[in-house]
């Protein structure tokens, strides 16, 4: 073993120690470091320089981390959390309020309500994790020292954090925060007015891009980036670091100052750059790889990347343990350490097969990288990007230009901001390239391809890279692997992507998977033409949904009520489709939807019409009957809007389809009071699947199918399982978007049948 890489086996050592007594016991932590060092001992005469490093770190991770896990395992408030209750603590803040989309049940505008924030207790130094609304803690910054008082409950397993408040008002006796923490707050903010100046997506991405501020970014953005394998642009990592770094370098350099001032002006930039961004996993990682590096350069002593790498490991780990199960230091450690290892020689070789110099290292960087960290990528997002490298390739001479100015114009808006907003405009054309990547990759036919998630699905993908790399390296197999793979592309490519199995032909009814919201597609005689029944939370599941179905034209927008899980889609529908009109019930509540909704449609130049019970509206093959709501409940309460819920019966090739919004029992019991035929053979099952529907009203609607369009993990419980047993009492086939996907009803020879989109053809009911 090369003497520069000794730290590798003591970095590996300690982040084994922090994972074993993270997922598992504290005792096995300890149990793994002594261990471990016991190996080290017993190699000493071979690996010297390694064998000792793991001797002495082993130990000291066994004893520190345990001593860590221990503590949190048996901290007090991780016990008073499991039985819930009331409590005040005095915290001081570890990170900036992170924004949590909540947009099933929304009563704020776009479903952002709350924040997420990490802290520890004064006391005793526990670590909390606090859940609160944006509005009065959206502002507040590391350092600074609250008193919240909240309802304790269990925090996640495999964590050093030992409780979750859930707090419901503001925070009380804050101090100020840190004079640091203001300085990087005003560049932050003087970041995000200079880039008002861009359009909206542009002027949401520079901020995340340069400081992982991602408060502007749009969902259809964030989607688009995920699929496409761009999703680490959005958060601020080493590689941020890295460019602002190598400029300042550059710059001093050029100004011919020595080793020394170069080494102190890249240390200043660190430190600049740590406190501007945060102390996100990736960027402390790259931090103190920096300053290793750094360090060197002021010895005057060349060094490798990797042992400053493994150092950044050790030191980060046993400062903080659960950096060891963090996503993100996961992802930024491999993908440092496939750069130093595999992308040289994959270089090198592109090299010696002609390949010029730059391209030859721009093809290897993005390879090298999503090779290294798609397992990861894999189990946390449960899909494999088929276009990332190529997407990565694409956007990487923009990156650098974009973080650079990004950062100038930070600083420059505290001295003129009409300068800094004349930065921004310099750095948009990059930025509006990155979207443009981001949109064209994950609009190719089979963009990302579902993996199965967690633990599971990473070391499948490990498996599955590892055997194809033995099989291509054996030379007798190698024309075969690749004649497989070249009959796989023959064969897949047309079956799957020119003539895809989706949309199933002949469909009526498609419930879309939206996640935790409503969004039903109606088909008509005409192909491209369709109604479209609530466009779900967020844009870009709604529009994914339409363009697999290959709708174009929607003469006719229904939403059902105005809660945020059922018109976040609206604006991306009203501006990527041909929409005729957008029909509303009679409520009005909440207000801020109404005033965006009516904002939308008047400028996208849509006419509003209100529905109203007894009216019918027909299209070639498709006819809409307005049942309900049949009385309109005042407030603006979340049942009172749900009970408001304009209810539809669509009659369709398939046959009767009832439409049902949130309509909750109240709704349901003014129904059945009305005398309203309500068989249906497919139900759209109101709220969700919540467990506010009455067995009369099931038994009323009597369906065959059941569709309950609801989103995966959901914090509601949905659907409930007595809605289920309920359904299933009644002889109804259950279909759920968080299991199912998007779900189409065709006709059959006995009634409706149903497809799942990724089912073989020929399945169905």
């Amino acid at each position: 073993m090369s003497s520069r890489a000794y730290l590798v086996p003591a970095a590996l050592a300690v982040w084994s120690t922090a994972l074993a007594g993270l997922l598992w016991v504290w005792w096995a932590g300890v149990v793994v470091g002594l261990a471990l060092a016991a190996v080290g001992g017993v190699a000493l005469r071979r690996w010297r320089p390694a064998a000792v490093a793991i001797a002495v770190v082993g130990p000291v991770a066994a004893c520190w981390i345990g001593a860590q896990v221990h503590e949190s395992a048996h901290h007090p408030l991780r016990s008073a959390a499991g039985h819930g209750g009331l409590t005040a603590l005095r915290l001081e803040l570890d990170d900036r309020p992170r924004g949590l989309r909540t947009a099933g049940f929304g009563s704020r505008p776009e479903g952002v309500d709350l924040v997420l924030v990490r802290a520890v207790v004064v006391d005793d130094g526990g670590r909390v994790v606090v859940l609160a609304p944006a509005s009065a803690w959206r502002e507040l910054l590391p350092g600074q020292q609250v008193l919240a008082r909240g309802t304790l409950a269990p925090a996640k397993s495999g964590e050093l954090t030992v409780a979750m408040l859930r707090v419901r008002g503001p925070p009380r006796e804050v101090t100020p925060a840190p004079v640091w923490q203001r300085a990087a707050e005003a560049l932050r903010a003087g970041l995000r007015d200079a880039s008002g100046t861009l359009d909206p997506e542009p002027a949401g991405l520079l901020p995340a891009l340069v400081v992982g501020d991602t408060s502007g970014l749009t969902p259809r953005v964030v989607d688009e980036f995920r699929t496409s394998g761009l999703a680490h642009v959005l958060a601020v990592s080493g590689a941020n670091l890295a460019i602002l770094c190598g400029a300042v370098l550059l710059l001093l350099r050029l100004l011919r100052f020595g080793p020394r001032g170069c080494a102190v002006g890249g240390m200043a930039a660190l430190v600049g750059f740590v406190v501007l961004a945060g102390p996100e996993p990736s960027v402390l990682r790259a931090a103190v790889m920096g300053a290793v590096a750094l360090l060197a350069l002021v010895l005057g002593r060349e060094r490798s990347a990797l042992p400053a790498l493994a150092a950044g490991v050790v030191v980060l780990v046993l400062h903080d343990p659960q950096l060891a199960v963090d996503p993100g230091f996961g992802l930024s450690v491999v993908a440092t350490a496939a750069l130093v290892l595999l992308a040289p020689r994959w270089s090198g070789l592109l090299r010696d097969r002609g390949v010029p110099v730059g391209v030859a290292e721009a093809l290897a960087v993005p390879a090298a990288a999503h090779l290294a960290t798609a397992p990861l990528v894999a189990g946390i997002s449960g899909q494999v990007s088929l276009v990332a490298v190529v997407a990565n390739l694409l956007v990487a001479p923009v990156v650098a230009p974009a973080t650079v100015l990004g950062v100038l114009a930070a600083v420059v808006a505290q001295v003129h901001l009409d300068t800094a907003r004349f930065v921004v405009e310099v750095a948009g054309p990059a930025a509006w390239w990155l979207i443009a990547v981001g949109r064209r990759a994950a609009a190719v036919p089979g963009a990302a391809v579902a993996w199965p998630e967690g633990w599971t699905g990473g070391l499948l993908l490990v498996g599955a890279v590892l055997v194809a790399y033995g099989v291509f390296r054996l030379r007798r197999l190698r024309v075969l692997l690749v004649a497989v793979a070249a009959g796989a592309v023959v064969v897949l490519v047309p079956v799957g992507v020119v003539v895809p199995r989706w949309p199933v032909p002949g469909w009526a009814v498609v419930a879309c998977d939206v996640g935790q919201g409503d969004a039903v597609v109606l088909a008509t005689a005409e192909r491209d033409r369709a109604v479209l029944v609530d466009t779900g939370p967020d844009p870009a599941p709604v529009l994914a949904c339409l363009s697999r179905l290959g709708v174009r034209r929607v003469p006719l927008v229904v939403l059902s009520h105005l809660h945020a899980d059922h018109i976040g889609g609206l604006a991306a529908v009203l501006a990527e489709r041909g929409v005729g009109a957008v029909a509303v019930g009679p409520s009005r509540q909440p207000e801020w939807a109404w005033k965006e909704v009516v904002a939308l449609a008047r400028g996208a130049g849509v006419e509003l019409v209100e529905l109203a019970v007894g009216q019918r509206l027909s299209w070639p093959g498709l006819e809409l009957d307005v049942l309900g709501p049949r009385a309109v409940p005042r407030g603006d309460e979340n049942t009172a809007v749900n009970d408001a819920s304009v209810v539809v019966r669509a009659t369709t090739v398939a046959g009767r389809v009832l439409l049902t919004g949130d309509v909750e029992l109240a709704g349901q019991a003014a129904l059945l009071g009305g005398h309203v035929d309500l068989r249906a053979d497919v139900l759209k099952v109101p709220h969700h699947g919540s467990r506010y529907s009455s067995p009369e009203f099931l038994a009323a609607v009597r369906p065959r199918v059941a569709l309950v369009s609801v989103g995966a993990g959901n914090r509601y419980g949905h659907p409930s399982g007595v809605l289920v047993d309920a359904l299933e009492r009644h002889g109804a086939w259950l279909l759920r978007t968080d299991r199912d996907g998007d779900t189409a009803v065709l006709p059959g020879p006995d009634g409706p049948r149903v497809v799942r989109r990724g089912d073989p053809l020929d399945d169905g009911g």
